[in-house]
Parts: structure tokens; C-alpha cells; sequence
């Protein structure tokens, strides 16, 4: 005797909903394909055109209309990395640049300068970062040297990284673990002293 066992109501219709399902799952990849290459674009065509205003007159760069509230350029040597730096930290700021956080210190005055970028962008070479390594943050005002003192891992809530300090120092804030997926739960912070202005 052999047994027939039935498809259910469904049965019929598996194949064309498999497909409708690929189709949607297709779609959405293509939708966040764009949306990843617009934003990389966005971001890369930004720095580029900050850059070459900045080397062009470090001077004019404040009040350019075309790079606006750009600060300087943080590179780390040894890591290779090399980013323009806006004033705020807010999404669009983030999007395009480094920002410099508001109500810390300049470049060149004494006190704690703190800049913040994303783990997935600017500062996700800071993973490979080591104590002792340098850190120059070029501004109109010159360049200043940087060198690496601390690496911590910290709560969100913990600003007191960022409290003012009696010598010049940096401190650079990303989202930690820089593998996480989603909103990252804790903060890499690097802080570094300052050990000699260069002026340009």
C-alpha cells in the first residue's frame, strides 16, 4: 500500500512564494547597496574636497562655505590614518568627518581636546592602536604632536574623559566592541599627551 502525503493548500503555491520571497530579499540588498555607496561617496568626496581646501589655506578653511565648521586633520602615523575635522558630533558631522566634541578644549590652548568618530569610519583603524604611538592634529592655529598615554574601554555615561585637564591632551571616543553589530554598548576611549607644537 503506498501512502500519498499531501502538500497541504499551500503546496501548489511554494515555488512562486519561495521566489516572491527572493525577489524581496534581492530588492532590499540593492536598497542598501545604494544607500552604503551613497554614504561612502558622500563621505569620501567630502574629504577630499576639505583636504585640498585645507592644504590650499589653512586660514581660509573657517569661513569657506564649501568645507563649513572644519577644523584641522588628525592623522596617526603609523596606522595610516588620515581624517578632516568638523566642529560638532552630530549625525551629519559624524557622516562626513571626525567632529570635535563641543565645550573641550582647541588644539594649541591647554586642556582636553576630544573628537569623536564612528568605529565603522574614521576610527576604526584606533583598534590597532598602541601606547606610545603619535598623533598629529593640524589646525590653522599649526601642528600639534600627540602621544598615545592610555587605551580604556568605558560606559557611554562616563564623560569624565572628557573632564578638562591642566596639560594639553587629546582624547579620541569611538563606539566599542568595533565588531559589534548595532549600537555598540561601550566606549574606546585614547588619550593622549601632548609633547610639541609645530607651526606651519
Amino acid at each position: 500500500m503506498i501512502l500519498r502525503l499531501s502538500a497541504g493548500p499551500f503546496g501548489d503555491a511554494l515555488p512562486q512564494i519561495r521566489t516572491f520571497f527572493r525577489a524581496v530579499l534581492a530588492i532590499i540588498a540593492v536598497v542598501y547597496l545604494g544607500c552604503f555607496g551613497y554614504v561612502t561617496t558622500r563621505r569620501t568626496l567630502y574629504q577630499i574636497s576639505a583636504r585640498q581646501s585645507f592644504d590650499a589655506n589653512p586660514q581660509a578653511t573657517r569661513s569657506s562655505p564649501a568645507v563649513p565648521r572644519l577644523l584641522g586633520r588628525i592623522t596617526v602615523p603609523r596606522l595610516e590614518l588620515s581624517a578632516m575635522v568638523n566642529e560638532g558630533v552630530d549625525e551629519n558631522t559624524l557622516a562626513l568627518a571626525i567632529g570635535h566634541i563641543p565645550g573641550t578644549a582647541l588644539p594649541g590652548s591647554s586642556g582636553n581636546v576630544g573628537v569623536a568618530a564612528h568605529r565603522d569610519t574614521f576610527f576604526r583603524p584606533l583598534k590597532d592602536l598602541r601606547a606610545d604611538d603619535e598623533v598629529d592634529f593640524t589646525t590653522d592655529q599649526g601642528e600639534f604632536r600627540y602621544r598615545v598615554t592610555s587605551l580604556r574601554i568605558v560606559d557611554p555615561d562616563d564623560v569624565a574623559v572628557l573632564q578638562p585637564t591642566k596639560e594639553p591632551e587629546l582624547t579620541m571616543v569611538t563606539c566599542y566592541p568595533f565588531e559589534f553589530f548595532g549600537h555598540a554598548p561601550k566606549r574606546f576611549v585614547v588619550q593622549a599627551r601632548r609633547i610639541g607644537p609645530r607651526s606651519l
